[in-house]
């Protein structure tokens, strides 16, 4: 189950955003910008959506928010106890679901180049890299995904 996160779901995705990012502390050289993310403030701007077991425990977040003609999928994160059960992917096919719902043309994302996963995750996705530059001191590469 997905549904929008409540200010009672911030500890619990802040956890999740530091567990789930912490292995790419030493490659990236500092924490990832999600690490640091106001939490408190996206939960309030209803950009933060949380999933849940079927018994209700959370195992994972997504932030997303239109921009533009798009849908920017700015984090996705999963517990690291619930990684490999297709949370991640549910999430970001609601991100889809969601900007398709809105009428947006695409979803746009982008990860650092140091997180390798991810480079060959968002292509089997669908994603395309469209750029990679560095902002604000990482790596970043860019993708997107048109929607039908």
């Amino acid at each position: 189950m997905i549904r929008l996160a409540v200010a009672q779901d911030e500890a619990a995705i802040r956890d999740a955003a530091e567990r789930a990012y912490a292995p790419y502390v030493p490659l990236i050289g500092r924490k990832p910008a999600p690490m640091l993310a106001d939490y408190a403030a996206q939960i309030a701007a209803g950009l933060v959506h949380v999933a849940l077991s079927k018994a209700g425990a959370f195992q994972g977040f997504i932030v997303f928010r239109p921009q533009g003609h798009a849908m920017s999928l700015e984090n996705v994160a999963v517990l690291p106890e619930a990684a490999g059960q297709g949370i991640g992917r549910a999430l970001i096919g609601y991100c889809e679901d969601m900007a398709r719902a809105e009428g947006l043309r695409a979803v746009r994302l982008y990860t650092n180049a140091k997180m390798a996963a991810n480079l060959t995750l968002y292509p089997r996705l669908g994603y395309v890299e469209i750029d990679r530059r560095v902002e604000d001191g990482f790596d970043r590469v860019y993708f997107e995904k048109p929607l039908r």
